[in-house]
């Protein structure tokens, strides 16, 4: 049986009736199996972001929030996630959002945590030939990690672009079979004063593409894309290979993953490759 907390009396006088409600989730559970996460998923709430122009977009993020949960307890307090979210300003920005971290496991009694935010992030893109600008969207999420004080975080950006198959092309009388794919790059940054932008790594992928997509192309552009890409076949393998070369180039990384998935245009299934890398295991 749970015996309920004692009354207490608030600043006038009154009795609260929350202080004598029993806090179930406090309770000891006897099971003695840690669970690794436990929170909550898919909560919106406004975000500010600066991008490499110098401007500042203004959008809408979805959240996962965890702690880990020792054996111990019984269930976590749910309601605290939300009130982190809602104690920042009307926007997170990505500063705060590192100020989450440790606050999270303070206020859940915990040693570890993870938070993501994802979001559409945009960029307005003129087009090769005749300039007409148009946004382009890319889905962002920043994951953030901490296990007993010790803080990382994580870029996650993926970004379509097109790529055209080498065998189709050199096999064929004419033509070649191309397809969009997306590839997703997931990079830790180094420590100390090093900065990555989105746009960074969104030009990086775009340059090994076969071509790049735009929001908006006129006939002449049209036109350019499609040679272009005939021009610079690749297979799902040369996609992560050559990503993967740039971002070992790139001292400000310490760890990446870089995934290509190519959706096929004579197949019904996708073509896919992946390469994880951990740069300071590879320095030592």
């Amino acid at each position: 049986m749970v015996k309920p907390s004692k009354t207490i009396k608030d600043p006038a006088g009154l009795k609260s009736p929350i202080a004598s409600i029993a806090d179930v989730q406090n309770l000891e559970d006897t099971r003695r199996i840690d669970i690794d996460k436990v929170g909550i998923k898919s909560i919106r709430h406004p975000v500010k972001v600066k991008d490499r122009t110098g401007g500042e977009q203004h959008t809408i993020a979805n959240f996962n929030m965890y702690v880990y949960l020792p054996h111990n307890f019984k269930g976590t307090h749910m309601s605290r996630f939300v009130e982190i979210l809602n104690a920042r300003e009307t926007e997170i920005t990505v500063e705060s959002f590192k100020g989450m971290l440790p606050e999270m496991i303070e206020k859940l009694n915990s040693d570890a945590g993870n938070i993501e935010m994802t979001f559409p992030y945009f960029v307005n893109k003129a087009a090769p030939v005749s300039g007409v600008k148009s946004l382009m969207d890319y889905d962002v999420t920043f994951i953030g990690e901490i296990n007993k004080a010790k803080a990382s975080m994580t870029l996650k950006v993926v970004v379509p672009v097109t790529s055209l198959c080498p065998c189709s092309k050199k096999i064929s009388d004419y033509g070649a079979h191309n397809q969009r794919s997306h590839v997703t790059v997931q990079v830790r940054i180094a420590e100390g004063p090093h900065f990555l932008w989105i746009e960074d790594i969104i030009d990086l992928v775009e340059s090994v593409a076969s071509c790049q997509l735009y929001g908006l192309l006129k006939r002449p552009d049209e036109k350019y894309v499609t040679e272009r890409a005939y021009d610079n076949p690749k297979f799902v393998e040369d996609m992560v290979r050559d990503t993967a070369h740039l971002l070992n180039l790139d001292k400000r990384i310490t760890h990446y993953v870089v995934e290509s998935e190519n959706f096929e245009s004579i197949h019904n299934h996708s073509a896919y490759a992946m390469i994880e890398r951990d740069k300071t295991k590879a320095r030592k």
